[in-house]
């Protein structure tokens, strides 16, 4: 493992926007006759939140495609796939110490089978031995639904509290049977407050800030949780607001002061204009 000293923190806030109904899988407790075939993640007050889990799993996986690291020979398991045909989970990890992806989002020690697409399991007879082990620096924090859209949701009087129900039909391609199904989903225009945690501890940190903004860049052209092929989970990042806290300011706890993106509040604005930001972070 590499020697690492902090140097500071990034914290960024703002809202997610919902431009289409979103739909992020939570569990089915019980049998609910009549009830929802896939509902939708929910806190202990009943209201949708957007689970650090999935967004942070999407933002690697929308880097990994756009920095050329997705393919086969660069990914290796770190859930395998069973014989019984349960999905593994598959990710980019190398021992490159100038790599982007790793570096954001760290790389554990340990040994990682390769994907082989020739057999049945995809599971290679080769692995990986990683070594280079180096830390997380991307915290992504869940999003929760603002107080102002769930006033709003409320109003609405949606299907369920907070969020609607959309009815799909699944055709058989072999019978052409029909097959509905309920869908639930946030409505369209629902606002999520999410924030962000980025560790910095050298200089090559720094300039890697800008692949986290990047990716939030490439999602609002993607989509965020499931059915985004048919039309789901078109979202919209805006407010943004990017803290520089150093390692002094925390021991004076003069912390989150004045924001360093200025009057640059979306993804594209602070990928275009990164440079001026980056050189508040000293």
């Amino acid at each position: 493992m590499v020697e690492i000293s902090l140097e500071g923190k990034v914290l960024i806030t703002g809202k997610i926007r919902a431009e289409t109904g979103l739909s992020i899988g939570g569990a089915t407790v019980g049998l609910d006759i009549g009830g929802v075939d896939n509902p939708v993640v929910k806190d202990a007050e009943g209201k949708p939140y957007i689970p650090g889990s999935s967004l942070k799993g999407k933002m690697r996986s929308l880097l990994e495609k756009s920095n050329d690291l997705a393919k086969d020979e660069s990914r290796v398991w770190v859930v395998k796939p069973t014989e019984k045909g349960e999905k593994g989970i598959s990710i980019h990890l190398c021992n490159d110490p100038d790599c982007e992806v790793c570096n954001i989002f760290g790389r554990a020690n340990g040994e990682f089978p390769k994907i082989d697409n020739n057999k049945r399991s995809k599971i290679s007879d080769e692995s990986v031995r990683i070594e280079n082990t180096t830390p997380t620096r991307l915290i992504v924090r869940d999003a929760v639904l603002s107080g102002e859209s769930a006033e709003k949701l409320r109003e609405l009087k949606t299907d369920l509290e907070f969020t609607e129900v959309k009815w799909e039909n699944v055709i058989d391609r072999i019978t052409s049977a029909a097959n509905p199904r309920q869908m639930e989903r946030v409505p369209a225009g629902a606002e999520f407050e999410f924030g962000m945690i980025y560790n910095v501890f050298n200089e090559q940190d720094k300039d890697n800030l800008k692949q986290v903004f990047k990716s939030l860049e490439l999602l609002e052209h993607d989509y965020l949780g499931g059915s985004g092929t048919r039309g789901y989970g078109r979202v919209k990042f805006g407010d943004i607001k990017v803290y520089w806290n150093s390692k002094a300011d925390y021991e004076s706890g003069d912390v989150m002061k004045t924001p360093i993106n200025g009057e640059y509040k979306t993804p594209a604005s602070i990928v275009k204009n990164f440079e001026a930001i980056r050189e508040e972070i000293r």
